[in-house]
């Protein structure tokens, strides 16, 4: 039986609905790549961990993370490598591109992805913690669970033992931290079947392999040339999701690129050491004018905003106090020396302090968290120089007498505006006064105020003046 034309289209209508219903009928697959380019920080966490959320959110079946860095800090990888372990979304990092590396923390984030791969010519590790890099390094620890220790290990005495117990809280500290670094990178790499002996080498010893040669010792999955490559070299391998195989399909997918938003940008800006340091100083900077000047409110609202956003900075950043506070001292310096002339000596004393205190302050040793030398230098010499003229030129002023009111009249020298004996006027100041002179005056002959009463002012001639000055030397 044929079917009437009325009933064939709505029988057509319903199987394109449902084919449109169905996931992935007509749409490719979809995957979101993000980037890690420098330094890893507080705002580059909350930048990776949005963007594993929206993929999970928007139901992507793949998230790529394109990572160039040196390292950064402990707290945000750690971060950043909770939310990967706990990611729904299988996550491929990808050093590239070529010349890009994965050093410090960015091994850490490499080693926690379900597929670690590298561009050519790239290169990883370097994974001992920043906190042992000032002194020196802790003997390696003998790793718990992984067979007996050596025989002179076993053979030692008692007092031997006793003086390895004996208190060291500084060698005790590094150890914890060299110890922690060694679980957790071990932890990570044996979690997808990684080299974990050489992860451990990278904390201990600072290890660093090639891209090719991380390939061959099973610390990465693959080494791809471009980004094609790699989804094609990774399409039907399985990972493991929170314990269960997931075979990747990534022939027919689509990739869009989330970038950090203008908050994400506004706050990586902020929470850089050179800007931190540009910022405290444009706060101090408005704060002193605006103490020296009340009432001028911009300087004022300025300088308060700056420093809050140097404060949020501060804390983000690892910051040496003893710096800070050298800084401030530097600073203080500079201020007296336009008190109190010492012929420069406060002065140079305080950029020096101030140069000193800006390289100590961020002299943590992370890996994109330091300061340039050059950039200090020229800072201090803009800004010292500026604030000593600020200064100097603020206490001009304050010398110079008052502006307004009685102080700025009496004393002050005018003109007549016409010729007059007792009741006439003058011009002082922009204006014209009601004036008395017991003289007589000549028009635009220069007079002296000698007294204010009310709006009237008692002036003589300029002339008077000067002959009785005259007869008194």
């Amino acid at each position: 039986m044929i079917p009437s034309p009325g009933i064939a289209i709505r029988r057509l209508v319903v199987a394109v609905a449902v084919l449109l219903s169905t996931p992935g009928a007509l749409a490719s697959e979809l995957a979101i790549r993000l980037e890690i380019d420098g330094a890893i920080g507080v705002a580059t966490a909350e930048y990776v961990i949005g963007g594993l959320q929206q993929a999970e959110e928007r139901g992507a079946s793949l998230v790529i993370i394109q990572m160039d860095t040196p390292g950064g800090l402990v707290e945000p990888m750690r971060d950043i490598v909770q939310a990967i372990l706990a990611s729904p979304v299988p996550v491929v990092t990808y050093v590239a591109p070529g010349g890009a590396r994965a050093d410090s923390a960015g091994t850490y984030i490499l080693l926690a992805s379900h597929i670690a791969a590298m561009a050519p010519t790239t290169h990883l590790g370097a994974a001992t913690p920043v906190a042992l890099g000032g002194g020196d390094r802790p003997d390696p620890p003998t790793p718990l669970n992984r067979g007996e220790p050596p025989a002179e290990e076993s053979n030692k005495s008692a007092d031997d033992d006793a003086a390895d117990k004996a208190p060291d809280s500084e060698g005790a500290m590094e150890r914890k931290v060299l110890n922690d670094a060694i679980a957790y990178i071990r932890g990570l790499a044996e979690a997808h079947g990684r080299n974990a002996d050489w992860a451990e080498d990278a904390v201990v010893n600072a290890a660093t392999l090639t891209a090719t040669e991380a390939l061959e010792q099973n610390v990465i999955d693959l080494v791809a040339d471009n980004e094609n490559e790699l989804l094609q070299a990774i399409h039907g391998r399985e990972v493991l999701i929170n314990h269960q195989a997931t075979a990747l399909k990534t022939d027919d997918i689509s990739i869009e690129a989330i970038e950090p938003g203008w908050r994400l940008k506004i706050l990586s800006a902020i929470a850089s050491p050179e800007i931190a340091l540009l910022l405290m100083l444009v706060g101090i900077y408005g704060l002193v004018f605006e103490g020296w000047n009340p009432g001028a409110v911009l300087p004022g609202v300025v300088g308060v905003i700056c420093l809050l956003l140097a404060a949020y900075a501060l804390q983000v950043l690892p910051v040496n106090y003893a710096g800070l506070a050298l800084i401030l001292v530097g600073l203080a310096m500079i201020i007296a020396e336009a008190f109190m002339p010492s012929f420069g000596a406060l002065g140079l004393g305080g950029i020096i302090a101030f140069i000193f205190g800006a390289i100590m302050m961020f002299d943590s040793g992370i890996p994109g968290f330091g300061i340039s030398i050059a950039f200090v230098t020229v800072l201090a010499a803009i800004f010292g120089g500026l604030l000593l003229w600020m200064v100097t030129y603020i206490v001009k002023l304050r010398n110079r007498g008052a502006v307004s009111g009685r102080g700025s009249i009496v004393g002050g020298i005018g003109q007549a505006m016409h010729a007059f004996t007792g009741d006439g006027k003058v011009w002082l100041e922009g204006e014209a006064w009601q004036a008395i002179s017991k003289r007589p005056l000549l028009k635009g002959q220069d007079v002296v105020v000698r007294d204010l009463e009310g709006l009237v002012l008692h002036v003589e001639p300029v002339t008077d003046v000067s002959t009785s000055a005259m007869q008194t030397e």
